[in-house]
C-alpha cells in the first residue's frame, strides 16, 4: 500500500531500539481526516567487507475505525507478555536505560 500523497504529518514519536527505529506518526488527509502510521526501519549490512548499509522499511497504516480494536489487542497482548510470560523482567528499568 502506498502512503497517501496528500497527507501532512501532525505528530511524530521516534523510538530507537538498537539497529531498529520505530516511528509513530499521526497524519492528516486533505479532507481533514487523521490516520496513524507505524514504521519500522531496520539497518542491515549488505556487504560486511565494504560495510555497505541497506535500510529495510515496513509500514502499517492504522485508520480511525480500527484504532480501538488495534489498541485493545495490543494492550491485551503486551499485558499477557508482561504478566504471564515475562513476570520477572523489569520493563520499567529497561525503558529508563533506553532513554539514557
Amino acid at each position: 500500500m502506498e502512503e497517501n500523497r496528500g497527507s501532512n504529518e501532525v505528530f511524530s514519536e521516534k523510538v530507537r531500539a538498537g539497529r531498529r527505529t520505530y516511528f509513530f506518526d499521526i497524519k492528516s488527509t486533505k479532507d481533514n481526516d487523521y490516520f496513524i502510521t507505524i514504521t519500522e526501519i531496520k539497518k542491515r549490512f549488505k556487504d560486511l567487507e565494504n560495510e555497505d548499509v541497506v535500510y529495510e522499511k515496513h509500514k502499517i497504516f492504522l485508520y480511525k475505525e480500527d484504532l480501538e480494536k488495534f489498541s485493545h489487542a495490543f494492550s491485551k497482548t503486551s499485558n499477557h507478555l508482561r504478566k504471564n510470560l515475562l513476570p520477572d523482567y523489569d520493563f520499567e528499568n529497561s525503558y529508563k536505560k533506553s532513554e539514557e
